[in-house]
């Protein structure tokens, strides 16, 4: 025998669990659910041709399981003392106290329909309840009143059981009851959630079946947003919150969506609405940041609401959806009881190798107090920036900086390997009679950190090998066996991995696997810290030399755009230097490069990036840098990535971008 494959509607959406279906006046009768469930028990299914639904099948098996029978008596454990139940509704109290207003709403709502309102707990204890007085009396000769658990062992298939055991909202109706007894209720049933996603209890609704309106979920759903809304923010006070909605009018109701960050970023909490639109589970809490959910940076948004204080702001996703956001400051509580919000002033914090980069910059200072956040945490970090921004050096002091200092720190330059290469550079094998074995870098990163620079240049075919790497914490050499690795993961990249994606170059599991967190490193041109950078590496170079600029040469490095950025513009003063004589301290024209000299002398166009946009990769912003790097180097490739300061096979690349 078998029975109707009717999977449950996986949208949450209202429906009878004995059709399976939307909730129209057409379900089966009460007569064909007892037929079907005197069948089940007689041999253990549900026959063909009864529109019984899969869920509703589970749950009456559940019944069964538990040794309940359609007209059987109950035990006596589903009942609780006065005692025990004083001190249920006290572990409850902050549930109770935000659901208590919220179900006096609905009990007016719904006054003189013949129905109660009820709240349980997570184990199906019913804790609270509201209703009219001539049902409230038919329903106690069912125990349908608080103290009575109505969990499915004790009480068989029904709304607050099921809801429980299957964690999701649904109706169940007249003779989908597993007890006879229960029969004349028809109950609409959602699982309310903590702010952290952890199950509460439940709020329902149960009436009569001849009175059941088929609206009656909607509202008891509804109800439900709105009692975990008032949880959130009650348990978020003092967390930023950001409000958020497809339509501006949509801010501030039962459907609103709300998320709470941390003051470095991170999401520490949002409600069911907000999980629903942003794509996430409760399981990303706590390892998403703003920036991977808004297309802008959570300061951004701070700074609108200090320009625009109360007005939503429209925001595009990188899916295309966009929503009107609106952000609440963190509130602190001052002794007189009065919340205002007020600035949390930075912890000191004690110096190292990543803080040593801060010259000044903000955006730069962001970057690196961002990273510290992540110092020690299982969080790969993926690092953006055209070449020369000073990604490896970014990605040497982040590990200088954590517990694995001590450990190894292994770059690899994935642009300047041949394919065929980086496999056994990457991963190692094992020896055999004709060779050595070698351990690969990953290996040799082990208890350390591992840095993959241009991480666009891995082969597809090795990007799957990468990712298991990467999820299993283990690796298997060429012709070797698996064995476990433990290493920190930083990536880089000049290119658009999104972009890749979408061309298929790239594995989007790899990118969100690598992408824990990302920096954008911006280049030089677009620093407000130059001085203290040309400072800081002539202090470097010459730490007793007092060595300077002349300035009129100073003035050109200022106004150059320094297509090579850091690397290029280290390179230039250390050469400058060690052309000074003994005695000088001012590095002055006939100290530079040649080549430098006369770009310096003609400078080079620079292409701005439209407002609010960032550097992506040269193809975007540096094509006139390009072209004319190659034409002083007189079509000499190698000459020409010098200038640029990127290898050669990224020129090729770029030039090939742009055709």
């Amino acid at each position: 025998m078998g029975r109707v494959p009717l999977a449950p509607n996986k949208k949450d959406k209202l429906f009878h669990l004995g059709s399976g279906k939307m909730a129209t006046p057409s379900k089966p009768d009460r007569a064909s659910l007892r037929r079907a469930r005197d069948l089940m028990l007689q041999r253990g299914e549900v026959p063909l041709g009864y529109l019984v639904s899969a869920l509703l099948a589970r749950s009456w098996r559940r019944s069964v399981e538990a040794g309940l029978a359609p007209d059987g008596r109950l035990p006596d454990s589903c009942r609780l003392t006065a005692t025990e139940l004083a001190r249920a509704t006290e572990r409850q109290r902050d549930l109770i106290a935000h659901a208590q207003p919220v179900m006096e709403y609905l009990h007016a709502q719904t006054r003189d329909s013949g129905s109660m309102v009820i709240l349980a707990d997570d184990k199906g204890v019913l804790l609270q309840a509201l209703g009219d007085a001539d049902f409230l009396t038919r329903a106690e000769r069912v125990a349908l009143m608080p103290g009575a658990s109505w969990n499915e062992r004790h009480r068989g298939t029904n709304a607050i059981g099921t809801a429980l055991a299957e964690a999701r909202p649904l109706v169940v109706h007249g003779g989908e009851h597993f007890l006879e007894r229960n029969g004349f209720l028809s109950c609409a049933a959602v699982p309310l959630s903590a702010p952290d996603g952890r199950l509460l209890g439940i709020l329902d609704i149960s009436g009569d079946e001849r009175q059941h309106h088929p609206h009656t979920f909607g509202l008891v759903r509804a109800a439900a947003q709105m009692v975990e809304n008032r949880l959130f923010d009650a348990h978020h006070a003092r967390s930023l919150r950001v409000r958020f909605h497809p339509m501006a009018e949509g801010i501030g109701t039962f459907a609103e969506g709300i998320a709470a960050f941390s003051d470095d970023g991170w999401l520490v909490g949002a409600n069911q609405a907000a999980l629903g639109m942003l794509g996430l589970q409760p399981a990303d809490l706590k390892i998403t940041m703003f920036e991977r959910l808004f297309r802008l940076r959570l300061t951004d948004l701070l700074d609108w609401n200090r320009r625009r204080p109360g007005e939503p702001m429209l925001v595009a996703r990188s899916d295309g959806s966009r929503f009107f956001v609106r952000v609440e400051p963190a509130l602190m509580t001052r002794p007189s009881g009065v919340s205002v919000a007020l600035p949390t002033p930075p912890a000191a914090r004690p110096k190292t190798a990543l803080s040593a980069l801060d010259t000044g910059d903000d955006r730069i200072s962001t970057a690196i107090e961002k990273a510290h956040k992540l110092i020690g945490k299982p969080i790969s970090l993926l690092l953006q920036g055209e070449p020369g921004v000073g990604k490896e050096s970014f990605a040497r002091a982040f590990h200088a900086s954590g517990p694995r200092q001590d450990g190894p720190f292994i770059s690899v330059n994935l642009a300047a390997l041949q394919d065929s290469l980086i496999e056994a550079e990457l991963f190692g094998f094992a020896p055999t009679l004709c060779r050595e074995g070698a351990l690969g870098r990953i290996r040799e990163a082990h208890n350390g950190t591992l840095f993959l620079d241009e991480i666009e240049c891995l082969p597809k075919a090795l990007q799957a090998r990468l990712l298991k790497v990467i999820q299993e914490r283990r690796i298997t050499p060429l012709g070797g066996e698996s064995e476990p690795v433990d290493i920190v993961l930083i990536s880089a990249t000049n290119a658009n991995l999104k972009a890749e994606i979408e061309a298929g170059r790239f594995d989007a599991d790899l990118y969100y696997r690598i992408n824990g967190l990302t920096l954008q490193l911006i280049p030089l041109r677009q620093r407000k810290d130059f001085p203290s950078i040309v400072a800081r590496i002539l202090e470097d170079l010459a730490p007793d030399g007092g060595v300077s600029l002349e300035p009129a040469v100073a003035t050109a490095f200022a106004e150059y755009p320094w297509p090579g950025n850091l690397r290029q513009l280290s390179n230039a003063l250390r050469a400058a230097c060690a052309l000074l004589e003994e005695g000088q301290t001012r590095i002055g024209w006939e100290h530079l490069p040649d080549d430098l000299a006369e770009e310096l002398r003609w400078p080079v166009p620079q292409v701005q990036a439209p407002a609010g946009e960032t550097t992506e990769n040269l193809r975007e912003l540096s094509q006139a840098t390009i072209a004319r790097a190659v034409a002083l180097s007189h079509g000499n490739m190698s000459e020409a990535a010098r200038r640029l300061g990127i290898s050669r096979n990224t020129l090729y690349r770029r030039m090939n971008a742009k055709s």
